[in-house]
């Protein structure tokens, strides 16, 4: 914690009260603003977006980064709506990076930029460096694991029709049939591959899902699905976007591998969508506990022991991190269309939560 702790008390000590004597007073949101920038790190990740010396020089690309920012922090439901903010306040303005109201750049270079930033994967990028620069070498006691809905406004894909193999008849084969085995499932060839491999497998266009919510009742919905893995304190550590329609089970083994190379930790909490031997021999084969609630799929329901059963309580985490991006950061208010583009929303708004919540830690 010493390097987060040098940078919270260098923005607090130092970093405030320049701002203060060259800007207005900052406001609580400004004050956010500028914790994330300065855990984001975002001039080392910005290589490959400057303007190489060829054509009409482009608007920077590092102000526009910031302003993407602000739109997760300030949870603006369109960049029309982050556009007039920037040109009415002085302060938001200037901590982007713009002078004067006719230096912010027009909508539709917001709209290539951001482009930009979805086909290289930069929030991805800067979010993977964020946690392992604060968590990487500190040991976590709980990965929590979930996935949460995302609603889009596109099309759903649809889906070709599968060709299922003939059906045989009941009963033991004839003597000398031949029975074609069981193609393996998407489960049972996860832990032998890598992660990348694991990645290009899982669906990722758009299309429905459905699920019962909390009081029971089946809901439905167009776009996509979150994955997250986070860490005690409500840090996001892994996501992957998916295919709304994929059953949250095929996304754990590549959440835990993307996990495993960010940080070191104990316990593997999941609800009873994750109840499968597969992800139960691979988080055990990692090092881990796996604490996941029993599914009885037509059985008898096994209940945890108090102390297991308290532990489990700790899974809250990775719920209050769904509900902050939804609530707070721009998680309701996807406008792109386009997995790529989903992503990139979304995961500015899991690094502004993943800034707030280390500086937190020592708040």
């Amino acid at each position: 914690m010493s390097t987060l702790f040098d940078i919270f008390h260098t923005i607090q000590t130092s970093l405030f009260p320049w701002l203060e004597e060259t800007l207005d007073p900052l406001t609580k949101k400004e004050r956010q603003f500028v914790q994330v920038l300065s855990l984001m790190d975002l001039p080392r990740h910005m290589a490959q977006y400057r303007w190489q010396g060829k054509g009409r020089k482009r608007k920077d690309r590092m102000s526009i980064a910031k302003a993407f920012i602000a739109k997760a922090v300030y949870n603006f439901e369109t960049t029309d709506i982050l556009m007039e903010s920037l040109h009415g306040c002085k302060n938001l303005r200037r901590l982007c990076g713009w002078e004067y109201r006719w230096n912010v750049p027009s909508g539709a270079t917001f709209s290539r930029a951001f482009a930009e930033f979805s086909n290289g994967n930069l929030t991805g990028t800067v979010h993977a460096a964020m946690v392992k620069r604060h968590c990487g070498d500190k040991l976590a006691g709980h990965v929590s694991r979930d996935s949460t809905a995302i609603e889009a406004r596109e099309k759903p894909v649809k889906k070709k029709p599968t060709v299922k193999p003939p059906k045989r008849k009941p009963g033991r084969p004839k003597k000398g049939e031949i029975v074609p085995p069981r193609p393996p499932k998407r489960l049972d060839l996860q832990p032998t591959r890598t992660l990348e491999e694991n990645l290009l497998d899982l669906p990722g266009e758009c299309d429905v899902g459905s699920k019962k919510n909390s009081k029971g009742y089946k809901e439905s919905w167009i776009g996509y699905k979150l994955h997250v893995d986070c860490i005690d304190g409500d840090i996001p550590v892994s996501t992957i976007l998916t295919s709304a329609s994929l059953h949250d089970s095929q996304a754990a083994i590549p959440l835990a591998q993307m996990s495993r190379e960010r940080l070191t930790n104990l316990y593997d909490l999941m609800d009873s969508a994750y109840d499968a031997p597969q992800i139960h021999r691979f988080s055990e084969g990692l090092g881990h506990k796996p604490i996941i609630d029993h599914n009885p799929r037509r059985g008898k329901k096994r209940y945890m022991d108090p102390p297991t059963h308290k532990r489990f309580g700790q899974r809250s985490s990775v719920e209050r991190v769904n509900a902050y991006l939804k609530d707070n950061h721009g998680g309701r208010n996807v406008r792109v269309k386009g997995a790529a583009k989903v992503m990139t929303h979304l995961m500015f708004g899991i690094i502004v939560i993943t800034a707030t919540q280390l500086f937190r830690l020592l708040v």
